[in-house]
């Protein structure tokens, strides 16, 4: 501080006892103004002071001279200076005088013209408030953070992603913490630069908010002091702003322990409607799967596994026994056609939007049908961070529609911005990596996972870390069978690449523990057949499309409305009419039901429809095979009970 500007402020705490302007004050300008004028803009100003947390007030010392403007949009309610004015729309004056500003207005966020005034009074204050720079005690606590960030990755120095922070530009909207929560992120391998474009778009309360940093700050400071929903809406941002002022408006609304997701499991006869309680998430998982040969799959693939407890069971390990409770949280892209485009993954064709999944079917996803195994890491986190890690997943469940990349926003980059964002771990911020299994990798490296739960493959799979791939229980069975039979083959893929009447001979010669081995070997063909026959359809239908020939046109209309009608279970704001924002609330739930509930009973009549017309588009080869295969099923079913009967029901070793 220069000298004289010292001498000022002393003589000026001298003569007052206390700075010039002791904290913010709206002055109202307009010696034109009737008394009626003033008193109603006065009111106006009056009540934007108290909705002010005090913190704000105290830290902007100094007087914002308010007028009202004649040179205004008809649209526009206001502007702020980038210093100390701010102007109003003399255009919204009468009304607000005479009381009428006070009527519904339904097509304004806020409800009235005067909910808009006092929303545009707070937003653009808001604006000279971030325009000021970090305060003193900010900084000491950002310095800080860092501080114990650098002690606990190990470094010499702050991180590359702290340098600098201390002297932002901006007080609010440059925050990290913020950027991350509002849909900013890190960009993954840029050093810490952010993403672009904001891509948390769905359920917003003005979409105004994802122009630039700025504005959001602005605008979520609205929803934050005057909608007393604004907790259970957006509980992130809530509590970001709360900590930052150290204060919250009185008053909230009381918010609900679970959180509502739609489960995007294939059994469309369940209801897709569910509801998340934080508190009975006793654990948080990296799940990989596993790679394999195929070009999308060679890296694995990123999900995070919410280990919950069933009702009445205690938080504690035995939840890992309770796997139909068990959700998974994977980034995917969500194709709206039968054909996955390497072109445009690449060049982000396809929306990356968060799905919640069954474990169950995660696990047969991967085991049974693509023949990957599945390893479920425990991340170190704290309680705090778990439920805050599942609120934040819940809101992006039902805000994000990203778009998917290959290489550059892939499951691993979205998982790692989902952790980030939903843990506020310091260890995170500096990580960067684009590969599922070498994400893994770092996060072990950086003590965030537990990789030693898969150190004994047995107790591995005794307790839930790990699911075998069904390739390994195929070739055990195929080894019973080669001990009870003189079958030629050496491995289960000779043994199913025969035909179905070339195994068929085998059945009658085997005893029981090779009957239950031969069954299950014919049910893994059948599935094999059923992908064949998948990628059969799929390249008769990309031959065929955009003509008009029987069958065909008539699978390709039903598969279209199939499409159509799941994209709700991916982007659940589909189910609402617009209005609402953020996190649904208990207004919103019997619409959620209805609608849920309707879209699914379509889903599971255009299921059915699918599959007898798919199966009459099958070549007649793979028709016959198929049929072969499941007389397989019924010949050795058969053999296997008569020999069950014989021996007493029981099977011998």
């Amino acid at each position: 501080m220069r000298p004289w500007r010292a001498w000022l402020l002393a003589c000026s705490l001298l003569l007052t006892g206390s700075p010039a302007f002791a904290g913010l004050q709206l002055d109202l300008q307009g010696s034109d103004l009737s008394p009626a004028q003033r008193q109603a803009s006065q009111a106006l100003l009056d009540e934007a002071m108290t909705r002010l947390p005090p913190s704000f007030v105290a830290r902007l010392d100094r007087r914002i001279a308010v007028n009202w403007s004649s040179n205004m949009p008809d649209n526009a309610y206001g502007e702020a200076s980038p210093v100390s004015s701010l102007e109003l729309n003399r255009k919204l004056l009468g009304s607000l005088t005479d009381g009428s500003a006070a009527s519904t207005l339904t097509h304004r966020p806020h409800g009235t013209v005067r909910a808009e005034l006092l929303a545009t009074v707070l937003h653009e204050v808001t604006h000279i408030y971030d325009r000021a720079r970090l305060w003193p005690e900010d900084q000491r606590r950002l310095i800080a953070r860092c501080t114990r960030q650098a002690s606990n990755t190990g470094l010499v120095g702050l991180p590359d992603n702290c340098r600098g922070q201390v002297d932002r530009q901006f007080t609010l909207s440059d925050d990290p913490r913020l950027l991350d929560l509002a849909g900013w992120p890190q960009r993954v391998g840029k050093r810490g630069e952010r993403e672009e474009q904001n891509r948390q778009i769905v359920r917003s309360p003005d979409i105004y908010e994802i122009t630039n940093p700025l504005e959001f700050a602005a605008v979520n400071m609205e929803y934050f002091l005057l909608d007393p929903a604004y907790p259970c809406r957006r509980p992130g941002l809530y509590a970001y702003y709360k900590n930052h002022f150290g204060w919250a408006p009185p008053n909230p609304q009381q918010c609900p322990h679970e959180l509502p997701f739609v489960n995007a499991g294939s059994d469309f006869g369940k209801t897709p409607l569910g509801k998340i309680d934080p508190e009975r998430v006793y654990e948080v998982d990296y799940l990989l799967a596993e790679a394999n040969q195929n070009w999308v799959s060679r890296w694995g693939h990123s999900m995070l596994r919410l280990v919950i407890c069933a009702p009445g069971r205690p938080r504690g390990p035995d939840c890992r026994l309770d796997l139909d409770q068990s959700l998974v949280l994977s980034y995917r892209a969500f194709v709206n056609d039968v054909q996955l485009s390497t072109w445009g993954g690449l060049n982000g064709a396809y929306p990356s939007r968060l799905f919640v999944l069954p474990l169950s079917q995660v696990i047969d996803e991967y085991t049974k049908t693509e023949l990957r195994g599945l390893a479920s890491v425990p991340l170190k986190l704290t309680r705090e961070q778990i439920e805050s890690l599942v609120r934040h997943s819940a809101e992006m469940h039902w805000s994000y529609d990203g778009s998917y990349y290959f290489v550059s926003n892939n499951c691993a980059v979205e998982t790692l911005k989902l952790l980030r964002a939903g843990t506020d771990d310091p260890r995170l911020q500096a990580l960067d990596n684009i590969t599922p299994n070498g994400l893994l990798e770092v996060l072990e490296a950086r003590g965030l996972a537990d990789g030693s739960v898969l150190d004994d493959h047995r107790e591995a799979l005794r307790r839930g870390y790990h699911f075998d791939s069904y390739r390994d229980r195929y070739q055990a069975m195929f080894e019973i069978v080669k001990q009870r039979l003189p079958v030629k083959q050496k491995t289960v893929e000779d043994w199913l690449g025969q035909t179905p009447e070339e195994r068929r001979p085998w059945f009658a010669q085997a005893d029981l523990r090779a009957s239950a081995a031969l069954l299950l070997l014919e049910q893994a063909s059948f599935r094999r057949q059923l992908l064949l026959a998948q990628e059969e359809v799929k390249q008769k239908y990309l031959g065929a499309r955009g003509q008009a020939n029987g069958g065909m046109a008539n699978a390709n209309k039903t598969l279209q409305a199939l499409l159509a009608n799941s994209g709700f279970l991916s982007r659940p704001a589909e189910l609402l009419d617009s209005g609402g924002y953020g996190l649904p609330q208990a207004n919103e739930w019997h619409r959620l039901e209805s609608e849920s509930t309707s879209r699914q009973a379509t889903l599971q009549k255009l299921s059915v429809e699918l599959d007898k017309e798919v199966r009459a588009l099958l070549t007649p080869a793979r028709a016959r095979e198929m049929a072969a295969n499941e007389e397989n099923i019924t010949l050795v079913g058969d053999h296997l009970r008569a020999l069950h009967k014989a021996a007493g029901g029981l099977i011998l070793p």
